[in-house]
């Protein structure tokens, strides 16, 4: 494993961007990171901060990268809830790298932006179906602490989408407190993907990925 020293606050990344680590902010160039730092450009147009971040233990990288790889091949739910949900997820951690990247991955499948905005504000907002609310209702209530799901939720989600997308859903929302906690956790704060999109991200959405 790389001998870079331990180090707090913001450090430069390969490219010159400041970005906020705690453990670091060079890549150690181990066989593993070379690969996943290759594939991220070539997927995302850049390296990934959080990969940054857990490219500091080899064994935790390698984990991380086999489950992120098992989780895109699940296709049972819709993409539109499974966005709702991991926005609702990451906007109650407070993990504002999260926030950014989903808003930046939504809208590459073709999201109603105006949804994405209002996640935070949902129970008041007009844009969402009944099932979307009850989506965000789940997503939340799992990532309490301790998790508040009722049986009333679930059974009407399980009614609405089935058992196979249920349990997906109660998977990508646990999923996203996996990677939510460990960016946060990992003073990692937003990387500029919402900027790429046509429509910024704003409004409650904007506050929560303030650095």
């Amino acid at each position: 494993m790389s001998s870079t020293p331990r180090s707090t606050g913001r450090s430069a990344d390969s490219a010159g961007r400041r970005i906020s680590t705690r453990v670091g902010g060079v890549l150690p160039r181990t066989l593993t990171n070379r690969a996943m730092a290759a594939f991220s450009r070539l997927r995302y147009g850049a390296v990934l901060d959080p990969l940054v971040a857990v490219g500091h233990h080899g064994k935790v990288t390698r984990t991380y990268a086999l489950t992120e790889l098992g989780v895109g091949g699940w296709k049972a739910l819709d993409p539109g809830l499974k966005s709702l949900a991991v926005m609702a997820t990451s906007v109650q951690i407070g993990c504002t790298w999260c926030v950014d990247f989903g808003y930046w991955e939504a809208q590459h499948q073709h999201m109603d932006p105006s949804k994405l905005h209002d996640v935070p504000v949902w129970r008041t907002s007009e844009r969402f179906t009944d099932l979307e609310r009850d989506v965000l209702a789940l997503a939340e209530a799992e990532t309490a602490t301790p998790p508040t799901v009722d049986d009333e939720l679930a059974a009407r989600l399980t009614d609405a989408l089935g058992q196979e997308a249920f349990t997906e859903l109660v998977a990508i929302v646990a999923v996203e407190n996996l990677r939510s906690r460990i960016n946060a956790a990992m003073g990692l704060s937003a990387q500029g993907f919402s900027d790429r999109c046509e429509v910024p991200m704003g409004g409650p959405l904007a506050q929560v990925g303030e650095d």
